[in-house]
This record gives C-alpha cells, structure tokens and sequence, in this order.
C-alpha cells in the first residue's frame, strides 16, 4: 500500500498514536458495525494494525504512513535459570556466612513466608539440597546449604 491514507484510517492512526501509545481503542463516531469492521480490516490487510492477544496496536508501517518514526523498543532482559531468584538464593546459602531471611529478601523482593517457603519446597524437597540453619545469641537466624557440592539452579 503507498503512504495514502482514507481519512477515516488518517484519524484512527493519529488518535492511538496521540492518545493511547500506539493502541487501537478510539474509532470514528461515523463508524458503526459492519463498517468499523471494515476499518480494522483493512488496516489490518495494509499491515497498518497489528491484533496480538486482546489489543490492537499501531505497526512500525502505520507510523511510516503517518510520516512518523516508530519508537525504539528497548529488549528486555531475558531471565535464565543461572539468573533466576532460585538461583539468587541458592548462590547466597552457599556462601561461608549463609543469608538471613532478611537479606535474601532484599536481594529478590521476595515476602519472608515466600523465601521460607522456596527453602522448604523448591530448594529441600524438589532439589534436594541440606538447608541448616544457625542462630547465634542476639544475632539474626542464619541458613546455609550445609555441603558445596550443590548443583546450579535446575528447576
């Protein structure tokens, strides 16, 4: 399709471009029915529109039409296995001194009952891991893996 736009397809663009970040929601009041299901359609045929999952968002050729750039999407960070919060935790029992609940919470974000819970189930049961756990006087509760040769996170 050349850079030529219908006025009705024009307005539809600009207003999710405008309003909503390159989401399709708003249509003319023109539109009802069969004829905005003719909208979609076609901008959809022109590769104008792209519909993943529920929503409907702008191409990088509905920008291109318009005479835009599209933004530059930034890639997200991939999480692996050797980067999980399972493997954060499993890392920091393995140390020397342990991890309180205190610390491996801080270091995933994690709730107290999700870090105990993780030790319990994934790291115990399903791993099979020797998890002790240690309190000196006044000191905080602190846990390790009692032997080093634990394998990476294969969960």
């Amino acid at each position: 399709m050349s850079n030529k736009l219908t006025p009705t397809q024009h307005a539809i663009l600009s207003h999710a471009l405008a309003q909503t970040q390159g989401k399709v929601h708003w249509f003319p009041e023109t539109l009802k029915g069969g004829a905005k299901a003719k909208a979609i359609e076609s901008l959809v045929s022109h590769g104008l529109i792209s519909q993943k999952k529920r929503e409907t968002v702008v191409t990088k050729a509905g920008y291109e039409a318009l005479g835009l750039k599209p933004p530059v999407v930034e890639p997200r960070t991939v999480r692996t296995r050797e980067t999980s919060k399972q493997a954060t935790v499993i890392n920091m029992l393995k140390r020397a001194e342990g991890a309180s609940i205190e610390q491996i919470c801080a270091a995933t974000g994690w709730q107290p009952h999700t870090v105990r819970g993780a030790m319990a189930g994934a790291l115990k049961k399903k791993l099979g891991l020797d998890i002790q756990s240690s309190k000196e006087s006044g000191g905080a509760r602190t846990y390790r893996i009692a032997s080093q040769e634990t394998p990476t996170c294969q969960a």
